[in-house]
């Protein structure tokens, strides 16, 4: 991960702003200390990965039981 110092940051933010684009995270410093993040944002919504994160889940809960509990039982369990 890149550090910038913030002087350095307001001089050359648009070229920053071209790193960024392409992946890559920078922090921007202030008297030597972490003061923000530049991260890349992700436009739209990807269904590929929302389906594959879908399956995972669909995969991790198999054979996953509630030990003869049901889930109606268990929330009036937690309700006063």
């Amino acid at each position: 991960m890149l550090e910038v110092a913030l002087y350095e940051a307001k001089n050359k933010l648009s070229g920053l702003l071209d790193e960024v684009a392409t992946g890559k995270q920078i922090t921007i410093t202030r008297h030597g200390k972490a003061a923000a993040l530049l991260v890349p944002t992700h436009h739209g919504f990807d269904r590929a990965k929302a389906m594959q994160a879908a399956k995972t889940l669909l995969e991790v809960r198999k054979g996953v039981t509630l030990g003869g509990l049901s889930i109606k039982e268990l929330v009036n369990e937690g309700r006063p």
